[in-house]
C-alpha cells in the first residue's frame, strides 16, 4: 500500500514537470520569436549578423552576435533610435545598453576600440550584452 502511494506520487510529480517543462518552454519560444524582429531593424543600423545559435532544452534559447561599426552610434543616433522605437521593448532594451555601455566606457577614459560586438542571449530572462572592442576572453 505504502509502495502504492509512493508510485502514485512520483507518477504525478513526473506529470507536473513535464507540463510546467512544456509551459516554459513555449513561453521560451515565444519570447524568441518577439526577439527575432528586432534584427532586420538592427541591419538597417548597420549591425551585421556574424553568429546565430539556437539552444533547445527545458528552456530554449538563442544566441545572436552582431558587429558595427562605432561611428554609426553616435549619441545623437541613439537617441533618435530610441524615440522612434518607443514602446518597442526588445529593441529599445538593445538600444539602451548600447548607450549605456558608450556612455560608462567615455567614464574609463581609455581609448575606444574597434568593433562594436552586441551578443543578445534570449531565454526566459532576456539577456544583452555589449562589448566595445574585441574581448580576449569568451564567456
Amino acid at each position: 500500500m505504502l509502495g502504492d502511494i509512493w508510485n502514485a506520487t512520483l507518477k504525478g510529480m513526473n506529470d507536473l514537470a513535464g507540463s510546467v517543462g512544456d509551459g516554459a518552454k513555449e513561453k521560451s519560444l515565444a519570447i524568441i520569436e518577439d526577439w527575432l524582429e528586432i534584427f532586420p531593424q538592427l541591419a538597417e543600423y548597420g549591425l551585421e549578423i556574424t553568429s546565430f545559435s539556437m539552444g533547445l532544452a527545458i528552456s530554449p534559447s538563442l544566441n545572436v552576435e552582431l558587429l558595427g561599426n562605432h561611428e554609426n552610434w553616435s549619441e545623437e543616433a541613439i537617441a533618435e533610435r530610441l524615440r522612434n522605437h518607443k514602446g518597442e521593448h526588445s529593441i529599445t532594451t538593445v538600444l539602451t545598453a548600447i548607450r549605456t555601455a558608450y556612455r560608462l566606457q567615455k567614464k574609463t577614459q581609455a581609448v575606444l576600440k574597434d568593433p562594436l560586438i552586441l551578443k543578445v542571449v534570449v531565454k526566459i530572462s532576456p539577456e544583452v550584452r555589449v562589448v566595445l572592442g574585441q574581448p580576449i576572453l569568451d564567456d
